[in-house]
């Protein structure tokens, strides 16, 4: 435990100190609030010395022929059950055409590519704003424009039977950091927003307006990692120093560090309200830590190679977790019945029981996994540096439900959003996949730069990307 000088902000500490041994209450949330944010897994983030991180290959990537190279489908019309999804048709359009397309006569370009065909180009073309402030867009041949408002639009083309809707960002906030933005997360009020950069900061914000609340410092080295607890009033974050530090988000003091870990943490997850939490390192594992201790509880898996992002959900109960080999200790609270993901640098995505430290599937895929999900107690997704997402299934792993592959760019991040889910990746796409709709929405702003991290609250989505940028989306502007 960090030592600290007595002053006004201790009884502040004392509670969040009190609250890490015995659990933190709920959020409450109130029907304006919706039901609050989804956590994700962690990005790729920053590596050890020496070696290069799933980020840092995400930006040669970006940088090279990753952003065309080939899509293997954009699996539409659902995510139970059933074949791989055949290869489909991409839509992709200039990444600041809400800017282009308010001036008469402004043009955007836009494309359709299908693998193993000719990729059709095209134009669109702005021909005036109306009263209402939406402007009149029209399309070349082959393409069609179908809805459009101030920061959408759904463009289709016939021909390859592929539509895709376009969503502008409401508000960026350039001010946060100075570097490259490489994780973010949001309250579960959605009043405050926290994000890491690779400038060597960690800050709170406004969510509304990205004003700096607070500065976290006392990691060595960046930070890779950082997320609310559940209450919204704590943050957790990892570094490259191997430290877990828990923060104050009122007063930005240290309250608890724990180490134990030999290399840098790369992502985290957080049980139930908070007593435990969970890391992963490049260490190659992922440990169970106890907060009203700062101690470790033990190792929930030894993988022997880096650990670049985990997540944690509630098994279906028909899945076999495995049992401890010794009686948990009593500081456990909330791990029977979890299931952990790790998605490993060696090709290897994986699921272990946390409380039984045994494992329950080893999936090999075709390079190295960089994010991971759950879409429910049954369906898994997992996200690797070639761009492919894995869709499992828990009660059979041997092959995938489905392969879904928009572009050759690193998947960074993967987050459960709705009856589907959002996928970002190295080369600036960043989109949103669901049951329910018959076509992809596509967060526009970044130009080829990774998109590291999606954090979301009602319908606001927020990201977080190389350059410098937390850009905010209004799902209303659909």
């Amino acid at each position: 435990m960090e030592s600290r000088t007595a002053g006004t902000g201790d009884h502040l500490v004392e509670g969040i100190l009190f609250f890490l041994r015995v659990g933190f209450p709920a959020p409450v949330v109130t029907r304006r609030m919706g039901a609050g944010h989804l956590p994700g897994s962690g990005p790729p983030t920053p590596a050890a010395p020496g070696r290069p991180s799933r980020a840092g290959e995400a930006k040669e990537a970006a940088e090279g022929a990753a952003a065309g190279s080939g899509a293997a489908g954009q699996a539409r019309g659902g995510f139970r059950g059933g074949a791989k999804m055949a290869a489909e048709a991409v839509v992709r359009l200039q990444s600041d055409w809400d800017q282009v397309l308010r001036k008469n006569e402004g043009e955007a370009w836009l494309s359709c590519r299908s693998p193993g065909k000719s990729t059709l180009y095209g134009t669109l073309t702005c021909q005036g704003i109306g009263s209402d402030g939406i402007p009149e867009i029209t399309a070349s041949e082959e393409f069609i424009v179908k809805e459009v408002t101030k920061k959408s639009l759904l463009v289709s083309c016939p021909r390859e039977n592929a539509s895709t809707r376009f969503l502008a960002p409401y508000t960026a906030f350039c001010r946060i950091h100075q570097k490259s933005v490489t994780c973010l997360d949001i309250s579960s009020g959605g009043g405050l927003g926290v994000s890491t950069s690779a400038d060597g900061t960690m800050k709170i914000w406004q969510a509304a307006n990205g004003e700096i609340r607070r500065r976290l410092e006392g990691h060595v080295y960046d930070v890779n990692c950082c997320r609310f607890f559940p209450s919204g009033l704590v943050v957790l974050s990892g570094g490259m120093d191997a430290q877990l530090k828990v923060w104050s988000a009122e007063d930005g003091s240290c309250v608890a560090t724990f180490q134990g870990h030999k290399a840098g943490i790369l992502d985290t997850a957080i049980v139930d309200r908070g007593r435990n939490v969970v890391s992963s390192s490049r260490d190659g594992t992922a440990r169970l830590w106890d907060c009203g201790r700062s101690a470790c509880l033990g190792i929930v898996a030894e993988c022997g190679a880096p650990v670049n992002g985990i997540a944690l959900g509630d098994a279906d109960n028909t899945l076999n977790l495995g049992s401890p080999e010794a009686i948990p200790s009593e500081r456990e609270i909330g791990t029977e019945g979890k299931l952990l993901l790790l998605a490993r640098e060696d090709k290897k995505f994986q699921g272990v029981g946390l409380q039984s430290r045994q494992p329950v599937f080893l999936f090999a895929g075709s390079d190295a996994f960089n994010c991971c999900t759950f879409l429910s107690s049954i369906y898994l997704l997992a996200g690797a540096q070639d761009g492919n997402i894995y869709q499992l299934d828990v009660r059979n792993t041997t092959a995938p439900v489905r392969v879904i592959q928009r572009s050759g760019a690193p998947v960074l991040s993967l987050l459960r959003f709705k009856d589907g889910f959002i996928a970002s990746q190295g080369d600036g796409t960043c989109f949103v996949l669901q049951q329910d709709l018959d076509h992809i929405v596509e967060l526009t702003g970044a130009d080829c730069d990774p998109v590291y991290k999606v954090a979301t609250w009602e319908k606001q989505m927020y990201t977080c990307c190389r350059d410098g940028l937390v850009r905010r989306y209004h799902l209303s502007d659909l």
